[in-house]
């Protein structure tokens, strides 16, 4: 159900009748300005006019209460990354919101403002996805923790959002969780910048080998493990069915998944993961 109107564009500037009629001057061209090209921005994301925004494709990570009527709602956006965005009255029974900003629901929304704490003008609800359930929607929840721990506000990843609707996806059509949860840990940690190659060993740039056995450094990446590594031991055939996100094997998915709950816990800092246990002891994932 819709809240909003569809999005609106500015239209193209158009001719007055009185310049259509005047003969257009021969036109001379200026002389060329410097060229003297700004800074390319990391990420590109469209330009908000007024800090209006319009037609966003997003996905609801987490909402909580704000003031009586309102909520305060962490969205990930495909070409803005995660913000927070106000949706006032959401708490009222006849909101139409309510039925709108929920999770695992594709969306396009609207909102005002340049301040880290947005004003929602529209949440609209796309549809086109099947719902999770059961394991699919506790393992939706747990992708929901770490983009919400893990990645800065606006901070664009347009990739790994269209790899998180990729996710959510294989999800709901019943793929394996924990090889479908291992390419996006593997993804999330790659499109924020915090994941090695794992195909070469750190500082001597050898190629891993698949019978050899390696310890990955969570600042640097792989290296041949020594007797005395405390860190998960991992064969260099893990390491590299990994790189080309290959889990047939029973001890890949083994061990990719101790490698990946180290690697986690490091670039969180200590700080746990709800649904990491609530799914460890269901599943074991």
């Amino acid at each position: 159900m819709s809240t909003t109107t569809p999005a609106q564009h500015d239209p193209a500037p158009a001719l007055s009748a009185a310049s259509a009629s005047v003969p257009a001057p021969v036109a001379i061209a200026p002389p060329a300005a410097p060229s003297v090209p700004p800074a390319a921005p990391r990420r590109s994301r469209p330009p908000a006019r007024d800090g209006k925004v319009t037609g966003q494709p997003a996905f609801v990570l987490h909402s909580y209460p704000h003031k009586e009527t309102s909520l305060i709602v962490d969205v990930f956006t495909r070409e803005y990354g995660r913000i927070a965005l106000v949706a006032k009255g959401a708490k009222r029974p006849h909101s139409q919101l309510r039925g709108v900003l929920q999770t695992f629901q594709p969306l396009q929304a609207g909102w005002t403002g340049k301040s880290e704490l947005r004003i929602l003008t529209g949440a609209e609800w796309v549809g086109g996805m099947l719902p999770l359930e059961k394991t699919a929607l506790l393992c939706g929840f747990y992708l929901n923790e770490l983009l919400v721990k893990l990645l800065a506000r606006d901070d664009p990843h347009p990739v790994l959002f269209d790899h998180y609707v990729a996710t959510l996806n294989q999800l709901a059509h019943n793929e394996p969780p924990p090889i479908v949860l291992r390419k996006f840990e593997r993804a999330l940690l790659k499109e924020t910048g915090v994941a090695a190659d794992l195909t070469r060993c750190t500082g001597t740039r050898q190629a891993v080998e698949a019978g050899q056995v390696y310890v990955v450094d969570p600042e640097r990446g792989p290296r041949p493990a020594r007797a005395a590594d405390a860190w998960p031991k991992i064969t260099g055939k893990t390491l590299l069915d990994m790189e080309r996100e290959e889990y047939t094997d029973v001890a890949t998915q083994a061990q990719s998944k101790l490698l990946m709950r180290f690697l986690l816990a490091h670039q969180l800092g200590g700080a746990t993961l709800n649904t990491r246990q609530i799914l460890i002891d269901l599943m074991q994932l």
